[in-house]
């Protein structure tokens, strides 16, 4: 291993050099520069990570933290061996610079998984039939040809209710009429940025409780915020509900969700910033008052001049044939329907929904959003501008707002029994190796 680690060394020390920059390989390639320059053969290689693993084990070391850059070099080592023959599915790059502070200088190796099917295929060869299910698989097109099975069943389901418990709107303008989208153009304009904190102002006053706002990536959101408390907008949202910040930092992430519910519990109400592809996104549900609204500012797409990104983008254009701008928008709309998802968790459950970029409204984008989505999202709920849309979320507070009628309510619910009826006899034939259903 300590051979390992020194060739690393030489690799990043090249490639922060003045010589260096960017570099992309297969595994293969870096591989056989690595036996050469260390003269270790491969197959040990392939055993490094459970070598080392047994060994720690075996010296009853009690803390493992100590050892857990080796063991993040021992796995790079394992995985690269094992992943060098036939086609490249892994990529290896290395950037001169991968830290976010700037002027500092941290060279980085990454090994980038480039086929995401490689995950699953050990569960379609050890088992016969697969049911792959979530309410944010849309769009399910795509995923037949990255996890590379043919499902048996492909099918996105609307959602039962007994009332439009959602209200999704998509606000294309501010009041002045002016166009807001996070696209790359325009998210740095004076009037974006204003129009968005008067809307979110203007929700705060008419919806209670609490109220979610996700933001493209973490710079994004502490750019707006920066602007917004120069312009008083942070000052005017705090006179009606208390603020809250998604960072970086787990532990004061979930400091931040615990003081979220407590505002929220004691009626002072709060807004809770948070980024796409983050914690909040991924894991947490803001049920019943916790979140009576959620707004995504803008299209959370990938970062684009990403290295990792335009690996995988050439790779599934190469050997998949589905093209960049296909996957991005996928990508980017899976994530979005992940971050509103967050709002409706129950039958009794309700909330609003609101896509706050002028790109939602075009029909290659909303198309792609989750059937329970397109459900409620009507014609009159496209293309408003903030005024609009608070007018509907008024007259959605003030259905909402009714007493829930019990007898509607059993309707879309089933007792024990009927679950039992409904039960059919045990399937004896299976879909076969690989067979698979698509549920959403």
């Amino acid at each position: 291993m300590r051979k390992v680690v020194n060739h690393l060394k030489v690799r990043l020390s090249s490639v922060a050099g003045p010589s260096g920059g960017v570099q992309s390989e297969t595994p293969l390639s870096f591989l056989h520069r690595m036996t050469h320059g260390t003269s270790i053969e491969v197959k040990p290689l392939r055993f490094s990570y459970s070598r080392l693993s047994s060994l720690l084990r075996t010296l009853q070391v009690s803390n493992l933290d100590e050892f857990n850059a080796l063991t993040d070099v021992a796995d790079f080592v394992t995985l690269l061996s094992t992943y060098s023959e036939g086609v490249a599915k892994f990529a290896i790059i290395m950037e001169p610079n991968g830290s976010s502070i700037p002027g500092a200088i941290d060279p980085v190796i990454q090994l980038a998984c480039l086929d995401s099917s490689l995950a699953i295929a050990p569960l379609f060869k050890r088992f016969g039939s697969i049911i792959i299910t979530s309410g944010t698989l849309s769009p399910i097109d795509l995923y037949p040809k990255l996890l590379q099975f043919q499902p048996c069943v492909s099918e996105s389901l609307n959602m039962s209710t007994f009332r439009p418990c959602i209200r999704p709107l998509i606000v294309t303008k501010g009041s002045d009429q002016l166009a807001v989208s996070t696209k790359f153009e325009d998210r740095g304009k004076t009037a974006v940025v204003r129009n968005y904190g008067a809307m979110l102002m203007e929700l705060c006053r008419a919806i209670p409780d609490g109220v979610v706002s996700f933001f493209t990536s973490y710079s994004y959101m502490e750019y707006v915020i920066s602007e917004w408390d120069s312009m008083g907008v942070l000052r005017e949202i705090l006179k009606s509900k208390l603020v809250f910040i998604e960072t970086k930092d787990v532990v004061e992430t979930t400091l931040a969700l615990d003081n979220y519910r407590r505002a929220c519990d004691c009626g002072r109400g709060a807004v809770f910033f948070s980024v796409a592809r983050g914690k909040v996104s991924e894991g947490i549900n803001f049920d019943r008052h916790y979140g009576r609204a959620v707004i995504m500012f803008g299209v959370p797409f990938q970062y684009t001049l990403s290295h990792v990104l335009r690996a995988r983008l050439e790779y599934l254009q190469t050997h998949y044939q589905i093209r960049e701008q296909d996957f991005l928008n996928f990508d980017a709309l899976r994530q979005a329907s992940q971050c509103v998802g967050r709002v409706i968790r129950s039958k009794t459950d309700y909330g609003l929904i609101i896509f706050a970029d002028s790109r939602y409204s075009r029909h290659d984008k909303r198309s792609k959003l989750p059937k329970w989505i397109q459900q409620f999202l009507h014609e009159e709920h496209l293309n408003l501008s903030t005024d609009m849309a608070l007018q509907h979320v008024r007259q959605f507070l003030r259905i909402m707002g009714q007493p829930i009628d019990q007898i509607a309510l059993q309707s879309v619910l089933l007792t024990l029994e009927e679950v039992e009826r409904m039960n059919p006899p045990p399937i004896l034939q299976t879909a076969g190796e690989g067979g698979a259903m698509l549920v959403e």
